[in-house]
């Protein structure tokens, strides 16, 4: 229960995708921080809400990229 009330109320997550994302989806991304893992990449950063969140996953998506985790941070 504790973790609903946190995502509905926002934090910091980190979202890792599977292999490598370049600075160019830095910009795609705005305020999240990139970091480069073994054959993955961590986006870091905090969300104000879950549709915040969602909507970054959504993007992700979108660009065709493959969501590994979600963790709370």
């Amino acid at each position: 229960m504790e973790e609903a009330a946190r995502t509905a109320d926002g934090g910091s997550y980190e979202i890792v995708v599977r292999g490598r994302l370049s600075e160019r989806f830095a910009s795609a991304l705005p305020g999240l921080e990139l970091q480069a893992r073994p054959g993955a990449t961590a986006l870091v950063g905090e969300f104000r809400d879950q549709a915040q969140l969602f909507g970054v996953l959504q993007r992700l998506g979108d660009f065709g990229i493959e969501v590994v985790s979600v963790n709370p941070v």
